[in-house]
Formats: structure tokens, C-alpha cells, sequence
């Protein structure tokens, strides 16, 4: 066995990625009661229905690589799964629903429905191989649990998307293109200061005909993947000169440009009604709707 300060290194961030997972999936599970919140697959949000269909995908990764005793192919998609399906996406995402939203809302109890399957999954998927840190995350889970975490079987409750979503799982891969695409767009402009954050900015796509019309659904809601104040979509045909080609997108173009609208101190959305309530003048009108109304409609990010 190879050993030294690098190796041992690189296994002790490899442990503390999976460990920090499960940490933030528990911490954002306080106040969640599986037997009163928690939400059938088929009521949850469309992205937390990804999510779960998803981490049904890496538990068939992770018994076929045990069935073979392939221990490094079991660490290598944990790792995989917690730094980019997880944390590069999912949980950077759903950090919105889970902190503006109203706490007994629809938006944020699916998201919490999706995080408890998934860290259920993610205990058993470590308990052989991390055991102590798997007995330590299943008595800190939610709700009542059946016996120890050795004796457990693998998660059952990790459906697949049913078919005919408003998403195919083509169209998610070419959104989250597009999604990386306007991230490196965004990076100079972060990089010269013209913006700090990613939602300081606002996007324009321009896409082709086949495109617009796979996302026009989800339209509304696409800010919110994208981590920006403002996503508009546009016709190709309409690109202005000064709009950027997305990386890794033919045919698409992205102009990208700071909001000029003042910033929401609740949700951090720089948006043109902030001040418009004088009741809650550093707030956005969605976050007054969270506040003191019946909540925000979610249905799909």
C-alpha cells in the first residue's frame, strides 16, 4: 500500500466532502416530521424528482461496484455525486426555496421530501465502508428508524422520472449546457468586478426554435437554476451584436449584464420591485408574498 502526506491528504478531502454532504442535507432537515411533511415522489417539485431519480441512479452504480468488491468505483461516484450532482447543483440551487420560502410551503417541504430520501440512500451507500460515520448520521436522521444502519437494505424510494415530464433527460443535459455556458460568461465579468455575484447579473438567451420551445414551460422559473436575477429566453434571430456564443451550445448566444435594480436583503434578488411595499422596504415582492402572504408557487426549480 502507497502512503504519504498526499495520498493521505487527498483521502481525508475525499471523507469531508461526503461528511459536509451529509451535513448540510441533515442541517436543512430540522424541523422536517417524514410522517407529517414528508411528500410522495410524484407531488414533489420537478427538480427534486431529478434529484431523487438520480441518486436512484448512483445506488445502482454502488451496489454493482460492492457485488464486484470495487471499493475505489464506490468511493470515486460518492465523491462524484456529492461534489457535482449535490453540491454543484442540486443543494446550490435549492438554497432559495429552502431559505425564503414560507417553512410548511409546498416549494420547501419537496425540497426536503428529496433531501431526506437522498441522505437515507447516502447512509446506507457508506455504511460499509464508513460505518462509524454512517451509525452517526442514522441517529441524527429524522423520524423513526428501523433497527441499525448495518442492518438495513438498500433505499427503495428512489423513483425514476416518469415518462412524459415536462423535461427529458436530453433537454435537462442541454439546460445545464446551457446553465455551465453562462457561468463562464459570468466568471470575467466577476473577475473585473463588474459584478460580485452571480445574482447580480442578468442573462438573455438566444436560442433556436427547438429549444425556446423545450423551455418555455419552465420559462418563469430558470433564474432560479441559473443562479441570476433575471433569465430571459429569446429567438436566435434577435441576437444583438455584442451577445457572446454559448460554450458548448450550437447555436445559442448569451448576453449577460449587471442589474441595475436595487437588492432584496431577504433573498439577495436584485429586482425592479424592491421598495415598492412600504411596509418591507428592502423587500422584493415575492419575498413580501413569502413573508406576509400565502407564499410563492413553485413547480418546477
Amino acid at each position: 500500500m502507497s502512503v504519504s502526506e498526499d495520498i493521505l491528504k487527498r483521502t481525508a478531502d475525499a471523507y469531508r466532502r461526503i461528511r459536509n454532504t451529509a451535513r448540510f442535507l441533515l442541517a436543512n432537515l430540522a424541523g422536517f416530521d417524514p410522517a407529517r411533511h414528508l411528500l410522495p415522489n410524484g407531488e414533489l417539485l420537478w427538480l427534486d424528482a431529478q434529484a431523487v431519480a438520480r441518486a436512484g441512479e448512483v445506488q445502482a452504480e454502488i451496489i454493482a461496484a460492492y457485488a464486484r468488491y470495487d471499493f475505489a468505483a464506490v468511493v470515486a461516484a460518492l465523491q462524484h455525486y456529492c461534489t457535482n450532482d449535490l453540491g454543484a447543483l442540486y443543494l446550490d440551487v435549492t438554497k432559495d426555496r429552502l431559505y425564503t420560502m414560507p417553512v410548511d410551503s409546498r416549494g420547501r417541504r419537496s425540497a426536503q421530501s428529496a433531501m431526506f430520501r437522498i441522505v437515507h440512500a447516502l447512509t446506507r451507500w457508506i455504511a460499509p465502508i464508513l460505518s462509524f460515520t454512517a451509525d452517526e448520521i442514522w441517529q441524527h436522521l429524522p423520524g423513526e428508524r428501523e433497527g441499525h444502519v448495518l442492518f438495513t437494505t438498500w433505499s427503495g424510494d428512489l423513483d425514476p422520472l416518469p415518462a412524459g415530464g415536462v423535461l427529458s433527460a436530453e433537454g435537462f443535459v442541454r439546460l445545464l449546457a446551457l446553465r455551465e455556458a453562462v457561468a463562464k460568461v459570468l466568471e470575467p465579468m466577476r473577475a473585473s468586478g463588474a459584478i460580485g455575484a452571480s445574482l447580480e447579473a442578468e442573462v438573455d438567451l438566444y436560442l433556436d426554435e427547438a429549444t425556446l420551445t423545450m423551455l418555455a414551460p419552465v420559462a418563469g422559473e430558470l433564474r432560479f437554476l441559473f443562479l441570476t436575477s433575471e433569465l430571459r429566453l429569446h429567438p436566435a434571430s434577435a441576437a444583438p451584436a455584442g451577445a457572446v456564443p454559448a460554450e458548448g451550445v450550437p447555436g445559442a448566444a448569451i448576453r449577460a449584464v449587471a442589474s441595475p435594480h436595487p437588492k432584496c436583503v431577504r433573498c439577495w434578488h436584485y429586482r425592479a420591485d424592491v421598495g415598492r411595499h412600504a411596509a418591507h422596504p428592502g423587500l422584493c415582492g415575492r419575498c413580501v408574498e413569502n413573508v406576509e402572504g400565502g407564499g410563492e408557487h413553485r413547480r418546477f426549480f
